[in-house]
């Protein structure tokens, strides 16, 4: 996917740490403790990056000199990890963000058919906040992403924005043709998806990397 021909929706993030640390996420020696470290190291910076046009409300502040006008998030935010692999990324976030509400959705991808099948969903009837990150390390096809956006358009969710670690343009294409109004945020936009389904180069499975589960 040319520059000239990337999506407004998508944000690739090109700060220096983030570029840094990718590169260790990456690697294969990398074992999971530094693993999940790192996971959550990336995560706060795309969130802090993600977060940039959240609404904020005027609050009076008294300093030890004199009384002024500050500012709080006036944006109810929801975080909404896939599991298992986005469980890694909601501790980065809740320090940016200690009062965010967090609802966990549990879909898992069909090796067969490479599509999702949701096992998992205790949103509440209606929507309980304005802004929701959808946190997922990988975005493959594209096919949990746009499951999940759809489940929280139902649930009544105002604005949503994904945030991955890393991103296949397939997985890209896919999620702007099915929600234009969604905005990406990402660590990387990778070259391509493998036969299997893997984002290449990538750094393999991120459920397996950081749980220590892989058998390869």
């Amino acid at each position: 996917m040319p520059a000239s021909t990337l999506p407004p929706t998508l944000h690739v993030s090109r700060h220096p740490a983030v570029l840094h640390k990718l590169a260790l996420l990456r690697s294969v020696e990398t074992e999971p403790k530094k693993f999940r470290e790192l996971v959550r190291e990336i995560s706060w910076l795309l969130g802090y990056e993600a977060l940039a046009d959240a609404r904020v409300s005027p609050v009076p502040v008294r300093t030890p000199i004199e009384e002024m006008e500050g500012h709080r998030l006036a944006d109810r935010i929801g975080l909404v990890p896939i599991l298992r692999a986005g469980l890694g990324m909601v501790d980065a976030m809740l320090e940016l963000m200690p009062t965010a509400q967090v609802w966990h959705l549990g879909l898992f991808r069909d090796e067969r058919t490479l599509r999702p099948v949701e096992y998992y969903n205790k949103l509440p009837d209606r929507a309980t906040v304005d802004l929701c990150l959808i946190l997922d390390p990988m975005l493959a096809t594209g096919g949990s992403a746009t499951a999940a956006i759809e489940v929280l358009k139902h649930w009544g969710a105002a604005r949503i924005k994904l945030v991955n670690l890393i991103a296949a343009p397939e997985g890209v294409d896919a999620v702007v043709r099915a929600h234009p109004d969604v905005e990406i945020h990402t660590a990387a936009l990778d070259r391509q998806l493998n036969e299997k389904g893997y984002i290449m180069p990538g750094l393999g499975d991120a459920g397996d990397r950081q749980f220590g589960t892989s058998h390869s």
